[in-house]
């Protein structure tokens, strides 16, 4: 329904009583007629703080006729009071209040007399259908489900959308975005929205804001939430107006979909808030990263965002390991230890272009090398426990990335770990230093060869290489243990990466950021999803196993040929849109499927 009317919050005030606010006689002729006058500004504006009635009204302004005497310095206006004649006769712009009395209003209200008894400004909008009561409270219910959610699915204002607020915890500064929740019907591969809901869903995601659709099977007695980016519709609802709208169901909410939303949503906002700040320290980067030892603390960039610090240090860690590496080819090759320990940490692996490309470089600095290649992780038993599920899904991809990418990975358990360096360890020779996460600056690297500092490194890898809780001959089965450390149902989590895997996410989520990746994020879904094809029960062997690539844990598989694409070989959407009659479809793009 288009409607047109000042910019209220929608809630008319119902008569109750002589004192209500009177309302406009009701229109039963549609016929030639005269055009009753627009509302008074300080109708609405009476209407906006519930101060409708004439009693309500007659306190407020009682009381700011009090506080203007005492800062005014003027003891006359305390004394003033108003009728109901009088107000109904300002409500209608009929008579003016001055002098003493307009004073008082404007105190009152903060606005101009005159604009106040002027007619209010109008807009034209677009009012939604009225979600179903069950598709409301599933909405809701996700603040239950997920702490850091926060969703008022319905618009304040009519013709708005809603808000979901997402919260950070340790990396992420926090985001909101504009959402709105559509009825939908449902398919076997997808759900709709239907033409119905068109009017406004043309005038919802016209704007070039960050929004989100969500769509609820609730009037059908359906279960789940399902999420598209508006950028996705528009095309298809400009197109054709009767056209209606699917949604995959691969996109339904639930800890994976929500965690990638999570973590690239906070990402994308933060990056974009801090775009031109970052490029111009990048730019002055060059002093630093010719150091062998150099530190910034956090004050000494504080309009940087958290998301943007975290950018920062990730950056100036992975090109400090490089050039290290670089210098010094050849001989025994090196292991790392990462300091993550959540999911929200390990975000940086899955979603930013920087660390995609630092895994493409090492690859080709350490391709002369021969021998075991890898991560070892502290992952103590405290940090999964007050980790939701969410969250424990984006750092079991972190990892699984890592794997796909040729690189074993280790994780150890014991709290005492938990506060090692970042380090590329050379043995016998030096360790690179380089750390952003839990640190007192944006980043603390340094290069060292002294002997205790040498041997300490060294005994945390062997640590974490001989009580690994992940320790397995292969990819599938170190994830497999991985799994089930950080208590994710292995079926669950294997079928939902395929799924999703199969559409691609940008559908669901686009980023803005140019620093913000989705290929490795998809890549690495279906890989775990053919782990989840190929293997048995949990716990159980492969029944065939799943490629050379797949399961090689040693850096070779990362250096070989036809592992994976070059540098310029990134992947697109995952997704096509396909538009056929009067009826748009998203279908998985099976090009693109499995591994590369």
């Amino acid at each position: 329904m288009t409607t047109t009317g000042p910019p209220a919050d929608g809630r008319t005030p119902h008569p109750g009583g002589d004192d209500a606010l009177p309302e406009p006689e009701p229109q039963h002729d549609p016929g030639p007629g005269p055009v009753p006058p627009p509302p008074t500004l300080l109708r609405v504006e009476l209407a906006k703080r519930g101060w409708a009635r004439f009693s309500t009204f007659e306190v407020h302004y009682t009381h700011a006729a009090r506080k203007a005497a005492a800062e005014y310095g003027d003891p006359r206006l305390a004394r003033l009071t108003i009728s109901s004649t009088t107000f109904k006769r300002w409500l209608a712009g009929e008579q003016i209040p001055r002098g003493n009395a307009g004073t008082v209003l404007e105190h009152m209200l903060g606005i101009d007399v005159d604009a106040l008894l002027g007619p209010a400004p109008t807009r034209t909008f677009t009012t939604p259908r009225l979600p179903d009561d069950a598709s409301l409270a599933t909405a809701r219910a996700l603040d239950v489900t997920w702490s850091t959610s926060f969703l008022s699915p319905t618009a304040p204002a009519p013709g708005g959308g809603g808000v979901w607020q997402l919260d950070g915890h340790r990396v992420f500064d926090g985001t909101s975005v504009a959402v709105q929740l559509y009825e939908a019907e449902g398919g076997p591969d997808s759900v709709v929205i239907g033409p119905d809901d068109h009017p406004h869903l043309r005038d919802f995601i016209r704007p070039a804001r960050r929004a989100l659709l969500l769509a609820a099977l609730g009037a059908r007695r359906g279960d789940g939430l399902f999420v598209l980016d508006a950028v996705r519709a528009r095309q298809p609802v400009a197109a054709d107006p009767v056209d209606v709208l699917p949604i995959p169901r691969a996109y339904r909410l639930d800890d994976l979909t929500y965690g990638v939303l999570w973590a690239v949503l906070n990402l994308d906002d933060g990056l974009l808030a801090d775009d031109a700040v970052l490029e111009a320290e990048r730019g002055g980067l060059d002093d630093f990263l010719g150091r062998e030892r150099s530190a910034v603390a956090r004050s000494a960039m504080p309009e940087l965002s958290d998301v943007g610090t975290a950018w920062l240090g990730s950056y100036v860690c992975d090109q400090h390991v490089l050039r290290r590496l670089r210098a010094d080819p050849g001989g025994e090759p090196p292991v790392f230890w990462a300091r993550e320990q959540y999911g929200e940490e390990a975000a940086a692996w899955l979603f930013f272009r920087h660390k995609h490309d630092y895994l493409r470089s090492l690859r080709e600095t350490l391709a002369g090398t021969d021998g075991p290649h890898g991560h070892a992780f502290c992952l103590p038993h405290n940090a999964v426990k007050t980790s939701e599920r969410y969250e424990r899904t984006l750092l079991f991809l972190a990892l699984a990335l890592l794997e796909r990418r040729g690189l074993t990975t280790w994780v150890c358990t014991e709290p005492e770990y938990a506060q090692v360096d970042g380090f590329a360890l050379l043995p016998g020779q030096r360790a690179v230093i380089a750390n952003w996460l839990r640190t007192d600056g944006i980043w603390q690297v340094d290069t060292t060869g002294h002997w205790a500092r040498l041997r300490a490194y060294t005994d945390a890898v062997r640590h974490a290489r001989t009580h690994s809780v992940t320790d397995g001959a292969t990819a599938a089965e170190r994830l497999r243990r991985l799994a089930d450390h950080l208590d994710l149902d292995w079926r669950w989590l294997t079928a939902r990466c395929a799924e999703l895997g199969r559409y691609g996410s940008a559908g669901m989520l686009r980023p803005r950021s140019r620093l913000i990746g989705l290929e490795e994020l998809d890549d690495v879904l279906r890989f775990v999803g053919e782990l989840g094809e190929v293997g048995g029960a949990a716990g159980d062997g492969p029944r065939r196993g799943p490629g050379r690539d797949a399961v090689r844990g040693d850096f070779g598989a990362l250096a070989g040929a036809g592992h994976g694409p070059g540098p310029g070989a990134a992947t697109g959407a995952g997704t096509d849109a396909v538009t056929g009659g009067n009826r748009t479809q998203f279908r998985p793009d099976r090009s693109r499927g499995g591994r590369r």
